[in-house]
């Protein structure tokens, strides 16, 4: 499941990846090259909450290779299309597959976690390292190619395919749906709210920095692609690690605690980002990528305790619908980097983790269902039975 999420979430992490490659060869805006990725976020973000109704009523482990095909097949044609408005659709269609995907694969990975932190976090780290990978990836396609060779990034997409049908077969039963009548619990919508609200401030500041860190990055160190792609890899590398961390932290100190402190961690590290000139700006790239990752894994599984009779909606919203919003700031963003700079344009993500901590500090610690039953439970445990 870590695998087949990491293919998946290759494509989150490649349509920012390309902005500056649009930017380069089509000569895109600041606005217009935003609107690529509010493209992708704006489909993701309509259908994301009506897979988790489905997901809450039925098990749908086909979904899974189906919707890394549509991701790739978006992110592989957005190179070859002709107009703005073509690469805005195939780019949409890709976040449609990527908003599929979500919150089915939470489920399962729910079931086979046993509601173990840890392992929830290993999941995550797949989707981040995807999001990592993805510069890379397309650095190495695009900027030898150019986005003519675009094709040649639906690699992943077969490759996730394949894994997310194996790992369905490997889970077999223990994948099955309990159902909202086994589920045990009340859902707590306050506490809910609040965290999601918490968790769209984390993607406003995730998504604008995806679109512009890498532009910014080279305008303040003076380097070329290279320079910016290796900001972009960092924000997405150190992600990847933060979840891990964040699963062994919450274990030790408690799910809020380590996520309120990671909001914290986040203010300052922006605001080093934003304002520290040279090359020392990496290193608050990469601190602003631990706050922003290590609370991420704790955000799903905090939503589904807060609504354990419905896991599929808490995982659509926390794992998905909140974070593609961020993509409707995006343009916002880039309307104000055009007429200013992009560093102001920066500015008031400083902000946003400051709101998140707020709407954070009254919530208590949710107990979650007794591991054994309900959405946890293995039908192949004679226990559970």
């Amino acid at each position: 499941m870590s695998l087949g999420h990491a293919c998946v979430d290759v494509y989150q992490g490649a349509v920012a990846a390309l902005v500056p490659y649009f930017v380069a060869e089509r000569a895109y805006s600041y606005a217009a090259a935003s609107g690529v990725v509010l493209a992708a976020s704006l489909l993701s973000s309509l259908v994301q909450p009506l897979f988790g109704v489905l997901t809450d009523r039925w098990a749908m482990p086909w979904l899974l290779p189906l919707s890394a095909l549509t991701a790739g097949t978006g992110v592989a044609l957005s190179g070859l299309t002709g107009s703005y408005a073509l690469t805005l659709a195939v780019v949409g269609v890709s976040g449609a597959g990527v908003a599929a995907y979500h919150p089915e694969a939470a489920r399962v990975a729910r079931a086979v976690a046993r509601g173990r932190h840890t392992a929830m976090g290993w999941f995550s780290f797949g989707g981040n390292a995807g999001f990592a990978l993805a510069p890379l990836l397309v650095f190495a396609v695009v900027s030898v190619g150019g986005l003519s060779a675009s094709p040649l990034l639906a690699a992943p997409a077969l490759a996730g395919a394949a894994l997310c049908a194996a790992a369905v077969r490997t889970a077999g039963s223990g994948a099955g749906h309990a159902g909202p009548s086994a589920a045990v619990g009340r859902d707590d919508w306050g506490s809910f709210l609040r965290l999601s609200g918490a968790v769209v401030c984390r993607s406003v500041v995730f998504v604008g920095l995806s679109a512009f860190v890498s532009l910014y990055v080279r305008e303040r160190t003076g380097g070329g692609a290279a320079a910016g792609t290796a900001a972009l890899f960092v924000l997405y590398a150190g992600g990847a690690a933060g979840t891990l961390a964040g699963g062994r932290l919450a274990e030790r100190y408690g799910r809020l605690a380590v996520v309120r402190r990671s909001y914290a961690l986040t203010v300052l590290a922006v605001t080093g980002l934003v304002l520290v000139p040279g090359p020392a700006v990496y290193l608050f790239v990469a601190l602003t990528s631990a706050g922003l990752y290590v609370p991420f894994s704790l955000h799903i599984t905090l939503g589904q305790d807060f609504l354990p009779r419905r896991v599929g909606t808490a995982s659509g919203v926390t794992l998905g619908l909140t974070v593609s919003v961020g993509g409707l700031a995006a343009p916002a963003l880039g309307a104000l980097a055009d007429a200013t700079s992009l560093r102001v344009a920066l500015l008031p993500l400083v902000a946003l983790p400051a709101l998140g901590r707020l709407l954070l500090c009254r919530l208590r610690e949710p107990v979650p269902p007794a591991p054994g039953i309900a959405e946890w439970a293995d039908p192949r445990d004679p226990a559970a039975r």
